[in-house]
């Protein structure tokens, strides 16, 4: 019976490395396929399928927890006080456009009651989720 465990796992790891080739989870199924090979090994040692499951399952929330923290990009900081420019009107105290690092991006002044015209040179303060903070360029000279 061993070889026959054995072999269903090694079956299933394969058919979920495969899967992440055809539906990518972010090597979610593939750390589980790599977790299922590992067991397929310790299977021979240890031939009950109760105490494999949860091996399987232990093995596969660590390799993936190991792999987002290994593979997770570096956050980009902002560059503090750097230049953009207005794409559109930044209204008071509401949001437009502003092109920084050649990328449009949501933006807002820094001062609520200011509003900035299109195509105005403008300073990034600070980022605030996908939402720039800025101030025109002219108010800090």
């Amino acid at each position: 019976m061993p070889i026959n465990v054995t072999l269903l796992w090694l079956i299933a790891g394969a058919i979920l490395c495969l899967m992440e080739l055809v539906l990518p989870t972010a090597f979610v199924a593939f750390m589980m396929g790599l977790s299922a090979f590992v067991v397929a090994v310790i299977s021979l040692v240890i031939p009950q399928l109760s105490i494999q499951a949860v091996l399987w399952l232990g093995l596969s929330t660590a390799f993936i927890l190991m792999s987002r923290r290994l593979l997770s990009p570096k956050r980009k900081q902002l560059q503090e006080a750097f230049v953009a420019e207005t794409l559109t009107e930044i209204p008071a105290g509401r949001e437009g456009r502003v092109i920084y690092e050649g990328n449009s991006w949501r933006a807002r002044c820094e001062d609520r009651y200011l509003e900035i015209a299109p195509s105005q040179k403008v300073y990034v303060v600070r980022r605030e989720g996908t939402t720039l903070i800025v101030m025109p360029e002219d108010l800090l000279h």
